[in-house]
């Protein structure tokens, strides 16, 4: 498990985030950026970016149940958006899938992705207490 810090001396979040976390004794899982695709690869949410947050977190929520990970293992994000005001018009859609302590989070506007019609990419790092964590099933490999 990780603490949640946000010091009394700082402004507090505003929205489904903490300004710290640290870490405790799991397993740290690092995810690749994830994007609104489906499990066959097809883009959700075209021109939606409610959708595409909605579609690009379930997938960071079935990469870590592949390995016994919840959300609430999320220690950090960030966010590569194409549109910051439709991303932030977003954010309540966080809410329904983590919990507090939320995960400290960055969010950057960038001017595309590798398609332009995707709108999100979201990158995490998670820890997974020891007790939960499993080694992966299919899809697994080790380099």
């Amino acid at each position: 498990m990780s603490d949640s810090i946000t010091p009394p001396e700082m402004w507090q979040p505003f929205g489904a985030f903490s300004m710290a976390r640290v870490q405790g004794d799991g397993h740290v899982l690092h995810l690749k950026g994830q994007i609104p695709l489906d499990r066959d690869g097809n883009l959700v949410g075209r021109g939606d970016m409610r959708a595409q947050v909605r579609q690009t977190l379930e997938n960071i929520r079935t990469l870590l149940a592949h390995v016994g990970g919840e959300m609430g293992d999320v220690l950090s994000l960030t966010h590569y958006a194409t549109d910051i005001d439709a991303f932030m018009q977003a954010g309540d859609i966080r809410t329904e899938f983590f919990k507090a302590p939320y995960p400290v989070t960055t969010t950057v506007q960038v001017a595309r992705l590798y398609d332009p019609e995707v709108m999100i990419e979201i990158t995490a790092i998670a820890e997974i207490p020891r007790d939960r964590v499993h080694a992966p099933g299919p899809g697994a490999s080790s380099d």
